[in-house]
């Protein structure tokens, strides 16, 4: 995790409790968790890029992510994997420079390449048991703060972060 320049998230079940809510006019609606929200302001802010790769597309995934400084939003990606090898590509990355946290079978060619992976306690088995960590949180409930957490208590950051709200 030290090495990490890159984390990339899934949104269903991941940055949100998996359940897909519909208004009566047939729009989605999705709960995000404002603790995961500024661990991802907080990776952010330690020099991490970020992104979301999700199979599914959705106005309010674009507007949270903007309204986190996700620099990078792919929505509607079927193959997850070729993206996040896009990315890599993009940035000059290596594998073990980028990481992923998805919680489902969809996920699992991302989650074997990433050099950081992690997921969710309700993913499924095939996915828990080749993941390098599963949260104690769940999806849309705190875990994706943890991951932010862990990786920058990794970097040596995670202090100076908090430090910076005891001044």
């Amino acid at each position: 995790m030290a090495a990490l320049r890159l984390m990339a998230f899934d949104v269903d079940g991941v940055l949100t409790d998996g359940r897909l809510w519909y208004a009566a006019d047939g729009s989605e609606l999705k709960c995000f968790n404002a603790h995961d929200g500024h661990g991802i302001k907080m990776l952010r802010d330690g020099g991490i890029k970020l992104a979301i790769i999700t199979s599914r597309r959705s106005p309010v995934v674009e507007q949270r992510a903007r309204e986190l400084g996700v620099h990078y939003c792919h929505q509607g990606v079927a193959a997850k994997l070729a993206t996040f090898n896009d990315l890599l590509a993009d940035l000059d990355l290596d594998p073990v420079q980028a990481g992923y946290m998805g919680d489902d079978l969809l996920d699992l060619p991302v989650l074997i390449r990433a050099g950081f992976s992690a997921s969710v306690p309700d993913a499924p088995v095939a996915v828990r048991s080749r993941v390098q960590h599963v949260t104690r949180h769940p999806g849309g409930g705190g875990a994706v703060r943890e991951v932010c957490e862990l990786i920058l208590d990794a970097q040596g950051k995670l202090d100076a972060q908090i430090a910076e709200y005891l001044a």
